[in-house]
């Protein structure tokens, strides 16, 4: 039973049978399902491949299921990193999540065709898939270095607004305090900041003074406070400035490592302006070319599935290599169960050609067994392979 959380792409050889077969599946879907919408199943063009031998099809059967893993896999590291880029909102999500500036379903199921102008068909299908490959993986790389370069200036920016967060004993002190709090330019003076934990203020005021010798007299000031930390700023004399940090840590009073330097505070704005600067340059870039490379790995993505299609269609169903397609997209679980009913009765008449009839000799067992070990996955009468609800 397929994916209910999956859009199937179905192949049935074209012949007599098979005439008329969206039509006349869409009216038994509309019988049986009275409120499916009947847009959500489609005709699906299957291109007329050059077939190449039966080693190269079966060659490409064994690699196929694992480069469209990898497609898969891409696909959806993309859509990853436009979640992130929009913080999670699937509305501002949907706006980016489109394929030639429409949507993934009407991509596959309003009147879809293969990119011949890109792909063509009169080429090898091994080439083909060779060119598919290559794409996806200038895709990846390039994804990988934006994002890469994005995450390394967007981690600077956020280290360098850390800074300007957090308690008084750890945030900047670029925007607290200013020059006159400060002894400048003395041979012998120096001012400390010092952040106190708020329980222990009044025992800061009443001992800092005799800490160690040589702390000027009345010269704490209280600079700053938030719900932990009372921030002040106290004079002592250069010589003593290891005793006098030693001494405070003992008591729990925290010296924060600060030298007040104008250009150095400046220097602190710049960078941070740059930096934001650029955290939001490269996050325009980042979205534009996510945005692009949905597109084009999406498109990738159901082409390879169609090769797949094609491919398992010639080994199962032989010459001529003419097929047709439906595109389905069940509602739920329920109408997939349906769905999925309804096609296995469509396709019966294809079980016996399909399995190789219902009773096989000894040299059509051996015939049939080189590759038919390659679909022992769900085995219907009909091919099928899924595109999966990246983003639902």
């Amino acid at each position: 039973m397929p994916s209910d959380q999956s859009t199937w792409l179905i192949s049935a050889p074209l012949n007599g049978d098979s005439e008329g077969l969206h039509h006349e599946f869409s009216a038994k879907v509309a019988q049986q399902l009275k409120s499916f919408p009947p847009n959500s199943i489609a005709q699906f063009n299957i291109p007329s491949f050059k077939t190449g031998t039966l080693d190269n099809l079966i060659s490409l059967s064994e690699d196929l299921p694992k480069q469209e893993a990898y497609f898969t896999t891409t696909v959806a590291k993309v859509v990853d990193t436009l979640r992130n880029l929009v913080n999670n909102d699937a509305s501002k999500l949907k706006q980016h999540i489109l394929v030639n500036e429409e949507s993934t379903d009407d991509y596959i199921l309003v009147d879809w065709k293969w990119n011949e102008s890109r792909y063509g068909i009169q080429k090898s299908l091994r080439d083909t898939v060779d060119t598919l490959n290559k794409e996806m993986a200038s895709i990846d790389n390039s994804m990988r270095t934006k994002l890469t370069n994005y995450n390394l200036v967007k981690g600077s920016l956020v280290q360098m607004q850390r800074k300007k967060t957090g308690n008084l004993s750890v945030k900047s002190l670029a925007d607290i305090v200013h020059k006159e709090d400060f002894v400048e330019d003395s041979e012998y003076l120096e001012t400390l900041v010092v952040a106190i934990p708020k329980n222990l203020v009044k025992e800061w005021t009443t001992k800092y003074e005799r800490l160690t010798a040589m702390v000027v007299p009345r010269s704490a000031k209280t600079i700053a406070s938030d719900d932990e930390y009372t921030l002040y700023t106290v004079v002592i004399f250069r010589r003593v400035h290891d005793d006098f940090i030693q001494k405070c840590r003992e008591s729990k009073f925290l010296v924060r490592d600060f030298v007040y330097s104008e250009e150095e505070i400046e220097k602190q704005r710049e960078e941070l302006e740059t930096a934001d600067m650029t955290e939001k340059e490269l996050w325009a870039e980042l979205l534009h070319l996510s945005r692009t490379n949905f597109s084009e790995s999406f498109q990738l993505l159901v082409h390879l599935k169609v090769v797949r299609l094609f491919v398992e269609s010639v080994l199962r169903y032989g010459l001529p290599a003419n097929y047709i397609g439906l595109a389905i997209k069940p509602e739920d679980s329920k109408s997939a169960k349906k769905i999925f009913g309804l096609l296995q009765e469509q396709f019966a008449y294809l079980g016996s050609r399909s399995k190789g009839g219902k009773s096989k000799s000894k040299e059509n067992e051996d015939f049939i067994g080189e590759y038919q070990a390659l679909m022992e996955q769900d085995f219907f009468d009909f091919v099928m392979y899924e595109v999966p609800w990246i983003v639902n």
